[in-house]
C-alpha cells in the first residue's frame, strides 16, 4: 500500500497530525484535488478517460495520486473506472465553497491590478 498522510500521524506542517494537517498534506499534492474534482464532475472514469479530462497530468503522478486517494478512502475502483466515495464528494462538496472565494480573491487582485483573473 501506498504511506498517505493520515490523522494522529506527523505530516507536513503539523507534528501532532491533525486531521485537518494530514487532509491539507494529502490533498495539497500535486493534482490530488484535481483527479478526486475531476471525478466528482465527470463521475466514474477509466485510466485513459482521467488522464485526458485531466489534461497535463503524466501517467505516474495519475497512478500515484489514484493510489492515494484509495487508500484514503476517497477513490474507489468499480466496474466503470475509478470513482468518488461518498467520503470522496462529501470533501469536493467541501471544496466548492473554497473555489468561490479564491474567484472572489482573483477579481480582487485583477480590480487592483496585481493579477489576472481566470474565471472558472
Amino acid at each position: 500500500m501506498v504511506e498517505i498522510p493520515k490523522p494522529g500521524q506527523k505530516v507536513r506542517g503539523s507534528r501532532s497530525g491533525a486531521p485537518i494537517m494530514a487532509l491539507f498534506d494529502l490533498l495539497g499534492r500535486r493534482w490530488a484535488m484535481g483527479v478526486l474534482w475531476t471525478l466528482c464532475m465527470h463521475g466514474p472514469s477509466t485510466f485513459g478517460e482521467l488522464q485526458n479530462l485531466c489534461e497535463t497530468i503524466s501517467p505516474a503522478v495519475l497512478s500515484q495520486r489514484l493510489k492515494e486517494l484509495q487508500e484514503a478512502r476517497f477513490v474507489e475502483k468499480t466496474p466503470s473506472g475509478y470513482a468518488p466515495t461518498e467520503l470522496g464528494r462529501q470533501v469536493q462538496s467541501q471544496l466548492v465553497p473554497l473555489r468561490e472565494i479564491a474567484l472572489i480573491w482573483a477579481r480582487t487582485l485583477e480590480r487592483e491590478g496585481g493579477f489576472l483573473a481566470v474565471n472558472q
